[in-house]
């Protein structure tokens, strides 16, 4: 009786089979839908543009009337209006090797997929700001565009340079060049070209600009899509 008591005891305490561990193992991981990476994506730029000086003022995911574009409109993932310029902010949420330079139509990721030059792309985005803001001031523009780390640069290494005016960066390096452009173009001024009460009038034009139309925004992304199969 004692001994087939034992018994029991050690058959509850012994360990899984080695099928029950397979099938656990087997199970796929939940993987992170890509909107749910975008939206991490942008959260890290928000946090970067946060940590801008305070005489800065920053706009997020724009929408403005372009008649030179495809669709007709210009989507804008960030613009940040300082008293030395004005920062046009594009995003891109790849992952691999970015290869391309500022002539390029195309450039290549991990030589696999290709791209638009996001530099073309964001020159674009600029003359249609520009079209908005012509006659409240003569503005510098400076174009960025941002990637996440999981990516690794083979660009023109005049991109990562603080002199230019084309920069490509790292999302969490963003607001560091920023504020060191800044710093480039304070030295060689005697005071901002652009005033607070000018900075102002730039945003409230943008935001003036900007569609919120739920109808229109699918609209573009959908013509984006269909250009994109040509």
């Amino acid at each position: 009786m004692f001994e087939a008591l034992r018994a029991l005891f050690r058959k509850s305490d012994s360990k899984p089979s080695h099928s029950a561990h397979k099938s656990q193992a087997s199970r796929p991981k939940p993987k992170v839908a890509p909107t749910r990476i975008g939206e991490l994506g942008e959260h890290k730029i928000t946090i970067q543009l946060d940590q801008l000086p305070n005489d800065c003022k920053s706009l997020s995911d724009l929408l403005l009337p372009n008649p030179k574009s495809r669709t007709g409109y210009a989507q804008i993932d960030h613009v940040v209006i300082s008293p030395y310029c004005v920062f046009v902010i594009e995003t891109k949420n790849y992952n691999g090797e970015i290869k391309g330079g500022r002539a390029d139509q195309q450039w290549s990721v991990s030589s696999r997929y290709k791209m638009y030059n996001p530099l073309k792309q964001n020159y674009g985005h600029i003359k249609a700001i520009e079209s908005l803001i012509k006659d409240v001031a003569a503005v510098k523009y400076i174009s960025m565009i941002s990637f996440t780390m999981r990516c690794r640069f083979s660009i023109d290494p005049e991109l990562r340079k603080i002199h230019s005016d084309e920069l490509v960066v790292y999302d969490v390096e963003l607001s560091e060049f920023i504020s060191r452009k800044l710093i480039s173009l304070k030295t060689g001024s005697t005071e901002p070209p652009i005033s607070v009460a000018q900075i102002q009038t730039i945003y409230n034009h943008l935001v003036q600009a900007n569609i919120t139309d739920v109808e229109i925004r699918k609209l573009h992304v959908q013509r984006i899509k269909g250009s994109k199969k040509y």
